[in-house]
């Protein structure tokens, strides 16, 4: 009886060369000064770059051929029959042909470092897939370097080991004690070994694969001679005691021996078709797919080229040439051994004996040498690739500390730390003491590597970059996207269960990047989808289909001094309703008279506090000669297409004294360990000092302020200016202490009427609505659904409260908005305000023709509001109304409300159309809501709300 070679577990994984170079290669010194004086000597000990066969084609031909084309042709073609044995091989290459594909065009893309696949995916989607495809690439190769070393001790022992079951020992060389602990200290053997040549450096491997790779070729030739020089012959099976065929010792036999009959039709035409049966090994049936999964295995290793990029001459010309003559080559290699191997095995043969080429074979122990040679190779090369990968992850400092010590080198820039952490690993994982334990997780995670390469290539497709312009040209985005079905089919078809955990593992990964890791300068594909994505949906988005069911608020918000204006920023994000939000700002200069454009230098400040106010905002910024010009400018040309500002927010122009209330978190905490001349961190934000507090005075005038809002006004924007809300603090105030009146309670109060017109008091307009709209919006949001909106409606005597009261609580009910309404008499506010116009009957006087003119002006701009309703428009009594009526209704407002209310919302009358009488409007203003706590006064030009569905 002839000694047979082992069967590695027909599951073992053959991604022999899938290393990671992300580092300097192994005996290459690192880089010295020009001035050094060793800078020669380092010049001589740098290796010479590989060309294309030594770098690309055998890396990846010993990489997918291993040990499969010695143990694994037969099983196919055993239980799946030449035909289906050939669709699968054509199912698998098309698989791994369209990621091929996709690294070659990445690999095409400029300039290649090293890195390979892990360069190529982090580069491409970024640093968050990139660190957790890298990862899940460190854990395969860890993985995988033990698979090879198990599948090394499992051969080692087949030949030389005692039988454990204690029969006699077939050969006389078989000697070495077996069992687990006894493999378990031959495996950590062979990873010392392993890990003695890498700590050398890759170089002595380098310089080995030429040897390993004749000598599986060879041992390759003398498979494909044994099939015409060996006479036919009859071969015993091996014998398997967890096998066992028979029931009560009265079922069928299997038989004990096969044939190797040459060349016959009769062989061939028994071996055309499928005869799935209980594979002897594992004592499991047969199927389908289960086949697939075992050859497909052989087909992996893809990028092992690709990964040697750091040390190729020209990568671009030679990963694309190489790899895919590898895969062609070993695509024909396994179609002629499967048309062979069907056309002079029995089928018998092929079903109990995977190693049947070695007792098949001209001289036994060559199929044994390459079997050895080939796992061992395999073993290093994952040992290797691991420890680069490692490398790679803490030079890019995704993890921070965790990985730093993995960065440390040797003289010849042999990262020596991560080789020692990447041992251990493997020495961990051989405790697993079984083949198929680990097989299927290694091949899905080179799986959901490949499919990532696909992901990077089909994203950097998509995102239509002008700078992705690869040489390879024989891709389309179709070609990557079967590629990734591919890999995920194959994936769930290994194994369902790890596959789901391996992607659940991954998706982990990558949100911890995504919230722990540093800012990256790779670029972020991510941003150039959404661009594409943007550009496309904008464009789509017609402003001619707008409607007022779907209107929602588009604010610019414009900003002086983010240090004074915190609470109002955060305030304003709460009202916009997923809306547009910009931060806008006016620098005062003149392009002309400066050297560049100073705000360039500002933006990263005013993104940083975007940031780290938490907000979802835009930064718009311009330089005018006035604060005027600057809002206008920002009016037409912020935003883009639909998605323009429809509402112009402004703090409120008053005398109070600006709080700094920004803390830069850069700067608000001192280390406690840190040394008293320790260097201070460069702050986040850059913005000027407040005025009063070392910085200038105010940049507008009241008159330019009042013309701001009217021109707003004329352009058809909503007006909002906000007050008292520099010290406003959201938390503070929708938490309010429990005790005292209101028990806790949140109120937001709205004062729909123009309180500046005491003649429209019942009137409810445009502008009315505007306010509830905004003040529904506000309360829409999840921190501040706890507030109650109170709706006060001012009455005077001889007017029906009730009848008022009912009528607006149905017009409550028709907008869906859920309000208490309060009813509040004026009469004596009313009476102050008729006293100044000099008549008790409410009459107006005579008017003179100044007042027509405005009145006239005032009414075409209300007429848009009242549906052309002249006379209430007409009275025009806003420049006529008195400090004591003013005062008065300020009085009003705040006795009314009790407890005091979160935020205020009040109707904010049109400046005047004479422009002289811009200097009595603001104080109008000033003194109807002083001391009234946070308070918006809102104009809305636009309708807002409607009862249809």
């Amino acid at each position: 009886m002839t000694e047979r070679t082992p069967l590695l577990h027909y599951r073992l994984s053959t991604s022999v060369n899938e290393s990671e170079p992300r580092c300097p290669s192994p005996g290459q010194a690192p880089a010295q000064h020009p001035g050094s004086p060793r800078k020669k000597s380092a010049q001589q000990r740098q290796p010479e770059k590989l060309s294309i066969f030594f770098g690309v084609v055998i890396p990846t031909l010993l990489s997918m051929f291993s040990v499969v084309v010695f143990l694994r042709i037969g099983f196919m073609v055993g239980h799946s029959g030449l035909y289906q044995a050939i669709a699968m091989l054509l199912v698998a290459y098309f698989i791994i042909c369209m990621t091929v594909l996709s690294v070659c065009a990445i690999s095409t893309n400029g300039a290649l470092d090293a890195g390979g696949a892990y360069y190529m995916i982090s580069r491409a989607l970024g640093p968050e897939f990139g660190g957790s495809i890298g990862i899940m690439f460190f854990l395969a190769n860890v993985c995988g370097s033990a698979l090879f070393v198990l599948g090394l001790v499992e051969a080692i022992m087949d030949t030389f080991g005692v039988p454990e079951d204690g029969s006699l020992a077939t050969s006389p060389y078989q000697v070495l004690p077996s069992g687990y602990w006894w493999s378990l200290l031959y495996g950590t053997g062979v990873a010392l070994l392993c890990l003695l040549v890498c700590l050398v450096g890759a170089h002595i491997y380098a310089k080995a694969t030429f040897v390993i790779f004749l000598v599986v070729m060879f041992v390759l030739g003398t498979v494909f001679v044994s099939f015409f020089a060996v006479q036919p012959r009859t071969i015993v099976l091996p014998g398997s005691a967890a096998f066992n065929p028979t029931v009560n010792g009265t079922g069928p036999a299997f038989p004990t021996t096969a044939n190797f009959t040459g060349f016959k039709l009769d062989t061939l035409q028994g071996n055309l078709w499928a005869d799935y049966s209980v594979d002897y090994t594992t004592n499991t049936m047969m199927t389908f797919a289960t086949v697939f999964a075992v050859m497909f295995n052989g087909c992996t290793g893809i990028m092992a080229g690709s990964n040697m990029s750091g040390d190729l001459k020209n990568p671009s010309y030679s990963i694309p040439r190489g790899t895919i003559t590898a895969v062609i080559f070993t695509f024909i290699i396994y179609n002629m051994l499967s048309i062979m191997v069907a056309c002079s095995c029995d089928r018998i043969l092929l079903q109990r004996d995977y190693s049947f080429l070695r007792d098949i074979n001209i001289w036994n122990p060559f199929v044994t040498v390459g079997v050895y040679s080939s796992t061992l190779s395999a073993a290093m090369s994952n040992l290797i690739g691991a420890s680069r990968i490692l490398y790679a992850l803490a030079r890019d400092d995704l993890f921070g500390k965790v990985l730093s010590p993995a960065k440390k080198t040797s003289h010849s820039g042999n990262p020596w730390v991560s080789v020692l952490l990447s041992w251990f690993l493997v020495q961990l994982v051989l405790f697993s003491g079984k083949l198929n334990t680990i097989a299927s997780i290694v091949t899905i995670f080179f799986l959901l590597v490949y499919a990532a390469v696909d992901l990077a290539c089909l994203a950097l497709e998509w995102a239509s970059a002008p700078n992705f312009r690869p040489t390879f040209r024989y891709f389309t985005w179709h070609t990557c996207a079967l590629g990734i079905v591919g890999c995920v089919v194959m994936m769930f078809l290994i194994n369902a269960i790890y596959a789901s955990a391996s992607i659940a593992f991954m998706l982990l990964l990558l949100l911890l990047i995504h919230y722990l890791s540093p800012t990256s300068s790779w670029g972020y594909i991510s941003q150039a989808l959404i661009f594409h994505q943007v550009r496309k949906y904008l464009l789509m988005l017609d402003v001619r289909k707008d409607h007022v069911k779907f209107w929602r608020p588009q604010i610019l918000l414009m900003v002086s001094n983010p240090r004074s204006s915190v609470g109002l920023i955060k305030f304003i994000n709460d009202i916009k309703k997923s809306g547009l939000y910009v931060l806008g700002h006016v620098q005062l200069g003149d392009l002309d008279s400066l050297p560049s454009d100073p705000l360039q230098s500002q933006y990263d400040s005013w993104l940083s506090l975007v940031d780290h106010l938490n907000i979802k905002s835009f930064v718009n910024l311009t330089l005018a000669n006035s604060v005027r010009h600057g809002v206008q400018h920002l009016l037409f040309i912020s935003g883009l297409g639909g998605m323009r500002p429809n509402t112009l927010v402004l703090g409120f122009y008053d005398d109070c004294l600006p709080q700094d209330k920004l803390i830069d978190p850069s700067l608000s905490v001192d280390s406690p360990d840190s040394p008293p001349d320790a260097e201070q961190p460069e702050p986040l934000f850059h913005f000027a000092s407040l005025r009063g507090s070392g910085g200038g005075g105010k940049v507008v005038g009241p008159q330019e302020y009042v013309a701001i809002i009217a021109d707003a006004m004329k352009m058809l924007k909503n007006v909002v200016l906000a007050r008292y809300f520099t010290g406003f603090d959201r938390a503070r105030v929708l938490s309010p202490p429990s005790s005292g009146p209101g028990k806790g309670a949140v109120f937001v109060d709205v004062w729909p009427v123009n309180l500046l017109r005491p003649d429209s008091c019942s009137y409810v307009d445009t502008c009315s609505l505007f306010l509830l709209q905004l003040a529904c919006v506000l309360n829409m949001v999840r921190a501040w659904r706890r507030a109650t909106l109170r709706l006060f409606l001012c009455m005077e005597e001889g007017r029906s409260v009730r009848g008022s009261e009912e009528k607006l609580g149905q017009l409550l009910k028709e907008l869906r908005i859920k309000a208490q309404v309060y009813s509040v008499p004026w009469d004596q506010q009313v009476a102050l305000h008729w006293q100044r116009q000099g008549d008790w009957a409410k009459k107006p006087r005579p008017a003179t023709p100044d007042d027509y003119a405005a009145a006239a002006d005032e009414a075409d701009d209300e007429e848009e509001e009242s549906d052309g309703d002249f006379v209430n428009s007409f009275q025009s009594n806003g420049a006529r109304l008195s400090d004591d009526y003013l005062s008065a209704v300020n009085k009003l407002i705040l006795d009314s409300a009790r407890p005091a209310p979160a935020v205020r919302f009040l109707y904010l009358p049109r400046p005047p159309a004479d422009t002289r009488r811009y200097t009595t409007y603001l104080p109008q203003l000033e003194l109807l809501t002083r001391d009234l706590g946070p308070t918006l006064l809102i104009h809305g030009v636009t309708p807002v709300i409607t009862t249809d569905l």
